[in-house]
């Protein structure tokens, strides 16, 4: 069971959030905390979380700085950013603190669950809408068009491969996109981690980040 610790300086918020996240017999919600303080205070005296939930913008100390210093004092215990906010600043801020998740309150109820479950899996997750909302924004900045076929040439990504990549970049789960491009999941599975073997890259997000840099995805 995982046991979650909630941070977030709305009361209703939290209820609703809690209501959801215990309705998967996997989360047990452990405590529901109003500032990044309380939860310091929390975690201090208290059971420790496996994963904990947490609000950016809030009184006093917010959740990037609540994120740095459980990090430094606690860096087993996973965090997830769960916000209204879609600035790719603050996305990549968080993560640069040391979040392992992105989610907005924006996404949809089994995305929600989707996203924690595979944070508290040991993995980094950002929302489907970010990675969206990432690529169209990194678009924008691209300066010249990219010899995308020298790229896979190089290393040595099939079409098929990418075409996976691209989907992995929306979110989808190997699930999802199996059904898609009509494959078996053992087969996206497959061509899931020949993509991290060719690219040397560690799990998804940096997977997803290598294609950003080198403009595969765009």
């Amino acid at each position: 069971m995982i046991k979650i610790l909630l941070v977030d300086d709305h009361e209703v918020v939290r209820n609703g959030i809690s209501l959801l996240l215990e309705s998967n017999p996997s989360f047990y919600i452990i405590g529901e905390v109003g500032s990044a303080e309380d939860a310091l205070l929390f975690i201090e005296q208290q059971d420790k979380p496996d994963l904990i939930l947490s609000d950016i913008n809030m009184s006093g100390m917010d959740g990037i700085s609540l994120v740095r210093i459980v990090k430094k004092i606690y860096p087993q215990i996973k965090i997830a950013v769960l916000s209204m906010i879609d600035e790719i600043d603050k996305v990549a801020e968080a993560f640069d603190a040391g979040a392992e998740g992105y989610l907005s309150k924006s996404n949809d109820f089994q995305e929600l669950l989707f996203g924690i479950a595979h944070i508290a899996g040991g993995n980094k997750y950002i929302s489907a809408f970010l990675s969206v909302h990432i690529l169209e924004v990194y678009r924008n900045f691209v300066p010249e068009p990219v010899d995308k076929a020298a790229l896979l040439h190089h290393y040595d990504i099939t079409e098929r491969e990418l075409e996976v990549l691209v989907l992995i970049s929306e979110g989808f789960t190997n699930g999802e996109i199996a059904d898609r491009i009509f494959l078996s999941k053992r087969t996206v599975e497959g061509h899931r981690q020949h993509l991290m073997e060719k690219t040397k890259t560690k799990n998804t997000a940096d997977l997803v980040r290598f294609g950003f840099q080198k403009m595969l995805l765009q």
